[in-house]
């Protein structure tokens, strides 16, 4: 069994409050980018003595593999459910630490594959929950639409966006920002604007309105980044922003783009919306 988890992007991300637990209460948008995206494939060998054989390829993720999503869905959904030994492998394409949401993505997809080898499958609720424990973005690769997100970003509301005739580019400097230090920099505020309103605006008024309040922080510690956004605008984008707590940005075109060149070194993706 054979699946693609896909990056996303944010639209807007306001940063509201600053919870009691430590975590904060965010608005934005996502969006999913479906041709940016890890491989992934599971399967269940029947002579395995392995509860769960992991095994990685593509971009290489630092750290140990016990602590991958994909390894540890497979060990939260065990809680709920029967699951057999499986063998996963991931093939990493989407950069890790990205703002791209690949490790979520990732373990989202994981949870969907491994909740199809059970005799006994855990419900649409149960399966956002467990998706929740791995983390806050989790859950909204379950819908995998665009969606209204708010709380740590669980709470999901599917809205009817298309950027369907748009071009989009996305450019990694390869700079890690560490989400903690940009939340604890960070000061939240009550939403200023409604997002759900504003982005059914034309795109071209986005950039008057639509803000990632991670840039504050990010921006001012990696101006590299900030250079990046403005080279996206100085080529025609309609509108650009750091997806997430970066380091990546997008800048969305209304023709198809090639400007590598122009972001020599760096990961550029580009692809029609």
């Amino acid at each position: 069994m054979v699946t693609f988890p896909n990056a996303k992007i944010n639209l807007g991300l306001l940063i509201t409050e600053r919870r009691a637990d430590g975590f904060h209460n965010i608005e934005t948008i996502f969006v999913p980018i479906p041709k940016l995206c890890d491989i992934l494939e599971i399967v269940a060998p029947q002579n395995q003595k392995e509860e769960i054989v992991f095994n990685q390829t593509g971009l290489k993720i630092d750290g140990n593999s016990n602590d991958n999503l994909c390894v540890k869905a497979f060990y939260k959904l065990k809680e709920k459910t029967q699951l057999p030994n499986v063998t996963i492998h991931l093939h990493k394409q989407i950069p890790m630490g990205a703002g791209l949401g690949g490790g979520s993505a990732d373990g989202a997809f994981a949870l969907k594959m491994l909740n199809t080898l059970t005799s006994n499958p855990i419900s649409e609720v149960e399966l956002a929950n467990v998706a929740l424990s791995l983390g806050s973005d989790c859950p909204f690769f379950l819908k995998n639409e665009p969606c209204f997100a708010k709380g740590k970003g669980e709470l999901l509301e599917p809205i009817g966006l298309s950027l369907s005739g748009y071009n989009i580019v996305l450019i990694n400097p390869g700079i890690h920002v560490a989400t903690g230090m940009a939340y604890s920099q960070s000061t939240p505020r009550p939403a200023p604007i409604n997002l759900k309103v504003e982005i059914q605006k034309p795109i071209e008024f986005w950039k008057e309105s639509i803000v990632n309040d991670f840039e504050k922080v990010v921006f001012r510690h990696h101006s590299e980044i900030e250079n990046v956004k403005t080279e996206l605008y100085n080529l025609g984008a309609v509108y650009a922003s750091m997806s997430g707590s970066g380091s990546t940005v997008f800048g969305i075109f209304k023709t198809e783009q090639n400007i590598s060149r122009n972001f020599d070194k760096m990961f550029t993706y580009t692809s029609a919306l």
